[in-house]
């Protein structure tokens, strides 16, 4: 009896424990994976906000360039930036382009904020304002993407779970960071 009760002490226990650790490892694993794909889902996210901004900008455009027909820099601009958003592959890439829209369409409300006739244009109020509400919405979801990488970011680095983002190449992921300039108030020349 005690033999026996030694035997399956013995096989019972290292199985227990090797139970435990794939346990461990699965679960942190599968803990990865969901913060990975939560990291994709909120960049979706900020593409969606991306998207609409670009919805809106060739009708709030042609409005004021019927008006506006000077300011042509201004409107290569912003559709350079697009352009550059749509051919872009990557998180960074897409980041870049759409910060330079951001800065384009900056001077572009600059500008008509100092032209009273454009403001009571009934159409042009009307995109202005959904575009203020865009813009407003992709910084939440910019906000959002940053908290989750740093949730993932976080996750990986910590012991133990850096041994078993290393084995599975969970790599840090990247921040979505303004582009240059953008700190800097748009420039309004008449």
């Amino acid at each position: 009896m005690k033999n026996r009760l030694g035997l399956l002490l013995g096989i019972g226990i290292p199985v227990l424990l090797i139970l435990i650790i794939i346990g461990i490892f699965w679960g942190t694993y599968n803990s990865l994976v969901t913060k990975s794909q939560a990291i994709d889902a909120q960049w979706a996210q900020v593409q969606t906000q991306y998207q609409r901004r670009f919805d809106l900008i060739p009708n709030l455009v042609n409005s004021v360039k019927g008006i506006m027909a000077q300011e042509q820099t201004i409107f290569d601009n912003i559709a350079q930036a697009r352009s550059k958003y749509a051919g872009a592959t990557t998180v960074n890439e897409k980041a870049v382009a759409g910060g330079e829209v951001e800065v384009a369409l900056g001077r572009l409300i600059a500008i008509m904020e100092n032209y009273p006739q454009l403001r009571s244009v009934e159409t042009v109020t009307q995109l202005m304002d959904e575009l203020a509400g865009t813009e407003n919405r992709v910084s939440v979801e910019r906000r959002r993407y940053n908290e989750v990488v740093r949730d993932y970011n976080t996750t990986i680095l910590r012991v133990p779970t850096n041994i078993i983002a290393s084995m599975f190449n969970f790599g840090p992921r990247d921040y979505f960071q303004s582009v240059s300039g953008a700190d800097q108030a748009p420039k309004v020349e008449f």
